[in-house]
């Protein structure tokens, strides 16, 4: 039988024959606490559903899922079945169906430590047992027996045996009567949504209440959820502040009330994705509780995800892609929506900026990559889905979604968006069921927009080009737009083109905006024409469409001179963008990026920027300057850093990011003496409170340069008991500069499966070390070697953080590009989806070393 990876003929082919009426599924997870088997078998609990569906064709057959050691016992429509005969491991055989059909399936599933399924977590410092689901795409048939696909909605009844003094809840609204927790049946929703998590989890309420214009009152109750132990640091109040703005946001817009009763948030460990839109239990990475100081930015972070799951209970879980070809109708509008309501409901007014500068960031990155794709996407099976919740999927389908409010208008796409939720509620749609609203809405012809902006790859390039006049003024101004020999499409693109120059107090400012359609190679802007000469001009002011933006000659020679000077914030984010892709793409050296940052990333203003500007330099420093300049430009920045740290307000966001970037780029015997007095209080910074997560920040880099040894970070761990610090303890373990440490991190990731996904996550960051090249060169060949065996053996999630984790990136030559080149070409019948984390990969490595040769040809090395 094909196994556990789904195909999407066969997912056809079973939704053209069956329709499911509803589930019932109890989970008994007392074997959750005390002594596991202790024969090396995984842990299990027990598993009854009961599944009642109708077939199409009497007398067909066809399959459910499941994922379990074992099935205790099957019957279909009262028939027992033989478990040995029917189930294989991942698949139970339904042969001769009726009209109604009735599957009842008692197994013993495993808990999991991957973050797929039904994750156990032990909490190192009280010993408490923790358990939640996360089944995207399809991992709920780890937990339960059902059809894992998500045109098959259906209701679900969850009921859960737990042990005594823990709290369960699921989608429903539950409450415990002798001894089980039972829960209200749900709407129909898809399996990858359902959600049960257990625990004695902190737990707090509150609720929402709001009354629409015709008197119909809507009461939401509302909770928040975390471990005990990160219960003093739980700033739940931020939390519904911002889930009852989004809610008032989202009723405003959408003109549909939330369907699915309460509204729980449950911050869990050692999750494996940012967050889950489980309509009724949204769960999220523990990691945004806050243990130390942070930035704004990472407030801002948290609440954009947190109206990013929240859009998800119309775009995805109230109306679901058929198919996961249109995974982007709940993603790419899940992530324009969280930034728009961000934006329109929150004090991070500036969202935008963000958006701009970092998230964009992200889809540039993926669209470039040989392995880029259309926003609606040809997945084939479960593998190709997986690796598709990428920035193609979200960030620029959201950036083109930006785009399609600027073409069809902001009240024409809300509408559109209104009569979608209405029409297919809880049901299944495609592409072309979302188009049809909007040309209703719009008047636009949508298909022609389709076909440009969501059914091809490849990003466009837009340059201005200046004619200037014998007076000194605009004669013509030009947009130029571009397409990659890979994917020749050029798109129409409503844009704002944005001239500016200096004012008399030095300032630098935008003195004329106009709005038009670019289309074609060359578009001719006339009403900028007798303009006064610009000295920057932005092709894509205010950000409103998807593409890379070039900088004429002269706006170049400006921002090198004077971009601190440039007054408005998006601008400027815009405008770092700029100069961080023609870095990427081997047009200005990685040394002048990082001279750039040095000048003005200490005027930015918004700490999301600098903190990105931080990211990118230290990518310039790894991956794209000349080798023979890396120590003369780490230091330069280590310096440039410190001076930074000690000018910046006392006690400010900025004074933390300057920091926290000191502390990645420190490498000499003076800058580590400083980090270890810093720990030590020997020294002070004025107003910089050096807490557990900054002394985490800070230790990482000593121990990478053997200037923290094990009884050290023992000791650190000693102070710091927890979870959290024990994954801290674990990276800066495999960070230490030894021979027989990185043996011993390679063999825990490689060849055990003993680490959880979260310290197996730690252990790759601290193995992978860019400082430690002439150590880590050994694996490079290992690694070709191993990965096939891996992603055979392993679950997909930790495939993929093997495979991407341990590629040998800092073994930057030719040599191993060439090895990359001999293992795709020897392993062309290897899984796609690993072939594909492997070009992808590779494809990295060949622009760092283009990067490289282009900044080495910058100063005539």
């Amino acid at each position: 039988m094909p196994g556990e990876n789904l195909s999407r003929d066969e997912a056809r082919e079973r939704a053209a024959l069956l329709s499911v009426d509803g589930y019932e599924v109890s989970l008994d997870v007392r074997s959750a606490v005390g002594e596991g088997a202790g024969d090396g078998a995984p842990r299990t609990f027990r598993s009854v559903t009961t599944i009642r569906f109708r077939c199409n064709e009497p007398g067909a057959s066809s399959f459910a899922d499941l994922i379990a050691p074992s099935v205790t016992a099957l019957s279909l429509n009262g028939r027992d079945l033989d478990p040995s005969e029917v189930f294989d491991g991942s698949r139970i055989v339904l042969e001769e169906l009726a009209a109604e059909n009735e599957l009842v399936v008692d197994a013993q599933c495993a808990y999991s430590r991957t973050g797929e399924g039904l994750h156990r977590f032990v909490d190192p410092e009280d010993g408490e047992v923790y358990l939640y689901t996360q089944y995207e795409p399809a991992d709920s048939r780890r937990v339960f027996a059902n059809f894992e696909q998500p045109d098959l909605k259906a209701p679900f009844r969850f009921e859960v045996r737990a042990p005594e003094g823990w709290t369960v809840w699921s989608n429903g609204a539950g409450e415990r009567a002798d001894g089980v927790w039972r829960f209200a049946e749900t709407k129909p929703i898809s399996t990858y949504i359902t959600c049960v998590v257990a625990g004695p989890y902190h737990y707090v309420t509150d609720s929402y209440e709001r009354t629409f214009e015709d008197g119909t009152r809507l009461e939401i109750p509302l909770g928040a959820m975390c471990r005990k132990g990160l219960a003093p640091h739980f700033d739940a109040d931020d939390v519904f502040l911002v889930t009852r703005q989004g809610l008032d946001f989202f009723h405003d817009h959408f003109d549909y009330p939330y369907p699915f009763g309460k509204y729980d948030q449950a911050f869990v460990p050692e999750y494996n994705l940012g967050a889950m839109e489980n309509p009724g239990l949204v769960t999220f990475r523990e990691e945004y509780i806050f243990r130390g100081k942070v930035t704004q930015a990472s407030y801002e972070a948290r609440a954009n995800v947190i109206l990013h799951e929240m859009a998800h209970m119309w775009f995805g879980d109230l109306v679901t892609m058929q198919w996961w070809d249109d995974l982007w109708l709940k993603e790419s509008f899940a992530d324009f929506m969280g930034t728009y309501a961000n934006v329109g409901a929150t004090r991070f007014t500036n969202a935008w900026i963000t958006f701009a500068n970092r998230r964009k960031a992200w889809a540039y990155r993926a669209d470039q990559l040989p392995s880029t794709h259309p926003v609606t996407a040809d997945i084939r099976d479960l593998q190709d889905a997986k690796l598709n919740f990428d920035g193609i999927t979200y960030a620029k389908g959201a950036s083109v979604l930006k785009q399609l409010v600027a073409y069809v208008g902001e009240d024409a796409f809300l509408e559109g968006a209104r009569r979608y939720f209405k029409r297919n509620a809880y049901g299944n749609t495609r592409l072309g069921d979302l188009l049809s609203v909007l040309e209703e809405t719009s008047g636009r012809d949508m298909a022609a927009w389709a076909r440009s902006w969501l059914q091809t790859a490849g990003v466009n390039t837009l340059t201005p080009q200046v004619l200037l006049d014998a007076e000194g003024r605009v004669s013509e101004l030009a947009v130029l737009q571009e397409a990659p020999e890979a994917h020749p499409r050029l798109r129409p693109h409503r844009v704002a083109v944005g001239l500016y120059r200096r004012t008399p107090a030095g300032d630098l400012e935008r003195y004329a905006r106009v709005a038009t359609d670019v289309d074609g190679p060359r578009t001719v802007v006339a009403e900028l024409a007798g303009a006064a000469a610009p000295e920057l001009v932005l092709a894509n002011d205010d950000d409103l469409t998807y593409c890379k933006t070039r900088l004429d000659t002269t706006s170049l020679a400006t921002l090198r001179d004077r971009l601190g000077a440039l007054t408005d914030p998006l601008a400027r984010a815009q405008c770092w963008s700029a100069l961080w892709n023609v870095t990427r793409d081997a047009l200005l050296p990685a040394r002048d990026f990082v001279e750039l940052v040095l000048r003005f990333a200490g005027r930015e203003s918004e700490i999301g920027v600098l903190q990105m500007l931080h990211a990118w330099t230290n990518s310039a420093l790894v991956h794209y300057a000349a080798p023979e300049w890396r120590a003369t430009g780490e230091r330069l920045v280590a310096d440039g850093a410190l001076h930074e740290l000690r000018r910046a307000e006392p006690g400010s966001e900025h004074q933390l990011a300057w920091a926290r970037f000191f502390a990645s780029v420190a490498s000499s015997e003076a800058d580590l003496g400083l980090l270890r007095e810093l720990l030590e209080g020997t020294t002070k910074i004025d107003g910089l409170e050096v807490d557990q997560e900054l002394r985490w920040a800070f230790l990482e880099p000593l121990a990478a340069h053997g200037a923290a040894d094990e009884a050290v970070l023992a000791a650190e761990l000693a102070r710091d008991d927890t979870a959290s610090g024990k994954r801290h303890q674990v990276r800066c373990l495999a960070a230490r500069p030894s021979a027989a440490v990185k043996a011993q991190a390679w063999a825990q990731v490689v060849e055990s499966q003993v680490l959880s996904n979260a310290l197996v996550e730690a252990t790759i960051a601290g193995f992978a070390q860019p400082s430690q090249r002439e150590l880590t060169a050994p694996y490079a060949e290992q690694y070709f070697a191993v990965i096939e065996r891996v992603w055979r053996e392993r679950s997909i999630q930790i495939g993929m953080d093997v495979v991407r984790g341990l590629f040998p990136a800092y073994q930057d030559s030719p040599g191993t590009l060439a090895a990359a080149d001999g293992w795709l070409e020897y392993h062309r019948e290897a899984a796609p989806a690993l072939r594909r984390l492997v070009l992808e990969a590779r494809d990295d490595l060949a622009r760092a070393l283009r990067g490289q040769a282009h900044d080495a040809a910058s100063s005539g090395q």
